[in-house]
């Protein structure tokens, strides 16, 4: 959501050009990358408070103090908003959770090693300003209005138009983190099947990676409130997308779907303008109320695509979006979980074999009563934990295949080990969260930040 501004590129004459943009993403096998974002909370260590942007130990001086390690800062109206090395970027959400924006990488293992060298830069900066990070799905004891705001425009933006689409968007802006993970696709075909088979497991990944049981100091009566918190931040750009099963989707089929969600803004010489609530088919048109007579760029259109947040997202790549943020271990377990799954034939035919027949309603319900029950929601005569096993001895066995090894010759499958261990025991971090509350924390939230800090 919160990626440098792509506006600028090849002007848009022909609606086909929109097509073609998903067409470019196709890669043969052996190009193949997987990506690793990853949100997580940065707060004073004194108070447990979170940081402000500004102040000598402040967001803007965090992202400042990266730049010793070779970081190229970015900025908007003179503040750092950015940071970017390579094919990296370092970006900051609304309400300032930090998020690594990784390299497209060929294995899981340089996945993993990106987030340990990236660990132990912020660490070393956090240290030296009396700052902690934690990862979590929902802050467990900030109020909305407590969470300072950060200085991108983009954000003001959103800001004014998420409360006239859902009561929880600005919840999802500035108190919850995530992780996720970004795939390739072959052709148009593939997509389709990564796409589906993504959409259908999706409450899989939540389940597994549940973390956000507090609210405001006090059990939310949800594992993963951050999953609960989309079903109630904008229909017209979340949500599981039915029509993505039937007959006749493709890149075209997403285009359609994407010219429909209202957009944000246009992004012109280094200022957002306020377009929010307005039409890409207008924009086309050239009759955008923001901007007459003028048309869009490729630049605007990966723009927008930005704005769009169903359970998976289409640009150039797919981007797997279920999973809370949580204990900096279990990062490298998401790519693992979808690049087994998605990276080999056998094992994608596998896991649509295990979901083609479900239908519209089981998939929503699944979404609708995981974010509550997690692993023990009931389906199919089991629960999702048995679902789950399956799942992961599918993406095991494709992992192996994979044969992709580190060098004391592990292959990448050993990262799913600790969801395994979540599966088995049918309990998820939010659970072992919940238990320290009511046990040895004395239903207290803050000791969250002492036992789980990065």
């Amino acid at each position: 959501m919160s990626a440098p501004s792509r506006s600028g590129g090849e002007p848009i004459e022909d609606r086909r050009q929109l097509v073609t943009y998903f067409e470019q993403g196709c890669k043969e096998p052996a190009d193949w990358r997987l990506g690793t974002e990853h949100e997580k909370f940065l707060f004073r260590l004194d108070d447990r408070s979170p940081l402000p942007y500004e102040g000598e130990a402040g967001v803007g001086a965090f992202l400042e103090a990266l730049t010793r390690y070779g970081w190229e800062p970015l900025r908007e109206d003179g503040r750092v908003v950015a940071l970017r090395m390579g094919g990296c970027h370092i970006t900051l959400e609304p309400g300032g959770q930090l998020e690594l924006a990784g390299a497209p990488l060929e294995t899981i293992h340089q996945a993993c090693a990106e987030v340990h060298e990236h660990l132990a830069q912020v660490k070393t900066v956090a240290q030296t300003l009396g700052v902690g990070l934690i990862g979590l799905g929902f802050a467990p004891n900030w109020r909305r209005d407590e969470v300072p705001w950060m200085p991108k425009q983009r954000y003001d933006i959103m800001r004014r138009y998420m409360p006239t689409r859902g009561d929880l968007g600005l919840d999802m802006m500035l108190r919850t983190a995530t992780v996720q993970v970004n795939l390739d696709y072959a052709s148009e075909a593939d997509m389709v099947r990564k796409f589906r088979v993504g959409l259908a497991l999706q409450p899989v990944a939540t389940a597994l990676f549940a973390n956000s049981p507090f609210t405001e100091g006090r059990p939310n009566g949800f594992l993963s409130y951050r999953s609960q918190i989309w079903t109630d931040t904008d229909p017209d750009r979340c949500g599981m997308l039915p029509w993505a099963f039937e007959s006749g989707m493709g890149f075209e089929r997403y285009v359609d779907y994407a010219l429909d969600v209202p957009m944000y803004f246009v992004h012109r010489d280094g200022r957002y303008i306020d377009a929010a609530g307005q039409s890409f088919r207008d924009f086309l048109d050239g009759r955008l109320p923001a901007l007459p007579g003028e048309r869009p760029t490729l630049g605007d259109w990966d723009d927008h695509l930005t704005t769009i947040f169903p359970e998976v997202r289409l640009k150039r790549f797919m981007e797997m979006r279920g999973a809370d943020g949580g204990p900096w271990r279990r990062l490298c377990a998401l790519p693992a979980l979808w690049a087994g799954l998605c990276y080999d034939t056998a094992s994608l035919d596998a896991a649509w074999e295990r979901v083609k027949d479900w239908t519209e309603e089981e998939r929503d319900t699944l979404r609708r009563e995981v974010p509550r029950t997690g692993l023990g929601t009931p389906f199919r005569g089991g629960t999702v934990a048995d679902l789950a096993r399956d799942v992961l001895a599918i993406a095991r066995q494709g992992l192996e295949r994979r044969d992709r090894r580190d060098a004391i010759g592990r292959d990448e499958s050993h990262f799913l080990d600790q969801l395994d261990e979540i599966a088995d025991s049918g309990r998820s971090q939010a659970q072992v969260l919940l238990d320290a509350y009511e046990g040895r924390w004395g239903q207290r939230v803050d000791p969250v930040f002492d036992e789980y800090a990065y």
